[in-house]
């Protein structure tokens, strides 16, 4: 019997799409434990109400548990999922509006940039807490974790901890390939895809449908389409030569090349701020289930691939699959550095997950990559050391702080997020 902590389980949506596929699956449904852990014991509650309703509407044999205490919840685990949001909205919200009165432009704030960082320093004495636990409690469990910055989180683990079974997930390159796919008019499954890089800036390197190039259908289409000229991720292929993963408003961020100018801003139709609105969308959904719960009309059980789910399936049952996973690079990829997290295509079945080595990276898509992970590197640095100077240096490299502010606007800005985070930034950072 498997037994899978969700960490975060307050993330309402996130556990219900979860929770429809591992409650579907009739090799995982009669069993498996669910346990769920937050520190909010109103959404804990509510996350336990949904859980029960969901193993009642399915007539499955699934157990439940609920810790506020993440050491009782992890104890004994096999997978343990990670989706928490230190500081939540109040945080969120401090890592845009204090960096706009410097005029500083963010769309989602929560991978690289200022806001990047900022959740990066609040997560990781959070993240490396759970991976000692987990080296405690449930040494030969699997960590999946689905919370940004990607590319910090799961190394921090990872050279914090000691806990060496550790990947990250994320929608982004499935969502791309399935985009392409649509764009050029070919069936998904059909097409020969190789795509790697890092979290949020991997590119897609083979495009092929039975040995065609699919590169020269798309620029037909990109071509024949003005509006698809408007988006960054677009504008990236063209300048480099291969698809970013990442969507245009977030990958904008990456770069220094579109916040700090207000025409690109324009011309590429970027929405500043436009994460402080998912978060408002999020509270409005969270409040319609509860009333949906309160009311005895349960939630929508609607299986659809999420990602964890499929890991734990395929090494539950030894169904093979090749998932995209961010693991420590180790030589993955050979021209970014070996102690990175990188995204690569990943064999899993009943041996966990294996890394497929992708050789090197076109030499200006690892240069890309190393200047986003220069950033990562020294927040982590920060994060584990306690060292306020490397988040300094962290903020004065990332591209678009580095392209719309001084040095000495970037150093006040930090310090002024510094104050206004307190204590949940790790020691040493304070003070």
């Amino acid at each position: 019997m498997a037994r899978i902590v969700l960490i975060g389980a307050g993330s309402i949506t996130f556990a219900k799409n979860l929770l429809s596929d591992l409650l579907t699956y009739p090799e995982l449904a009669d069993e498996t434990t669910v346990v769920l852990h937050d520190i909010d014991v109103e959404r804990l509650n509510t996350a336990e109400r949904m859980t029960r309703w969901m193993i009642d509407k399915l007539g499955v044999g699934a157990k439940v548990e609920a810790h506020l205490g993440r050491r009782r919840a992890l104890a004994g685990a096999d997978y343990v999922i990670n989706e928490i949001a230190v500081g939540g909205v109040k945080a969120a919200h401090i890592d845009f509006e204090i960096p706009a009165r410097y005029g500083l432009r963010q769309t989602i704030g929560d991978t690289l940039g200022i806001g990047g960082i900022f959740r990066a320093l609040r997560t990781i004495p959070v993240m490396v807490g759970i991976g000692r636990d987990m080296t405690e409690l449930c040494p030969d469990a699997i960590l999946i974790n689905y919370t940004n910055p990607m590319s910090m989180i799961p190394r921090a683990v990872y050279e914090g901890t000691g806990l060496k079974k550790v990947v990250g997930v994320c929608h982004s390159v499935r969502d791309t390939e399935a985009t392409l796919a649509r764009l050029v008019g070919i069936p998904k499954e059909e097409i020969s895809f190789r795509t790697a890089g890092v979290n949020h800036q991997a590119f897609v390197l083979r495009f092929e449908h039975r040995g065609e190039n699919l590169y020269r259908r798309l620029d037909e289409v990109i071509e024949a389409d003005p509006e698809m000229r408007r988006r960054v991720r677009v504008e990236v292929y063209r300048r480099f030569g291969y698809f970013p993963t990442e969507s245009s408003e977030h990958g904008s961020e990456y770069l220094p090349w579109f916040l700090p100018h207000q025409d690109q801003v324009d011309h590429f139709r970027l929405p500043i701020g436009t994460y402080l609105d998912w978060l408002q969308d999020n509270l409005d959904t969270y409040e319609a289930l509860v009333a949906g719960l309160r009311a005895g009309n349960g939630v929508e059980i609607a299986p659809g691939n999420e990602l964890a789910s499929l890991i734990i399936h395929s090494i539950e049952t030894g169904t093979p699959r090749v998932l995209h996973g961010n693991v420590v690079n180790d030589g993955l990829i050979g021209n970014l550095p070996s102690d990175a997290f990188v995204e690569v295509p990943c064999l899993v079945d009943k041996a966990g997950v294996q890394p497929t080595t992708i050789g090197a990276l076109p030499a200006q898509l690892a240069a890309l990559n190393r200047n986003y992970l220069n950033v990562g590197d020294l927040t982590l640095r920060a994060a584990l050391e306690g060292r306020r100077d490397h988040v300094y240096h962290a903020a004065m490299l990332d591209p678009n702080a580095s392209a719309t502010l001084t040095l000495q606007q970037i150093q006040d800005l930090v310090d002024e997020l510094i104050v206004a985070h307190g204590a949940s930034l790790p020691d040493g950072i304070r003070n």
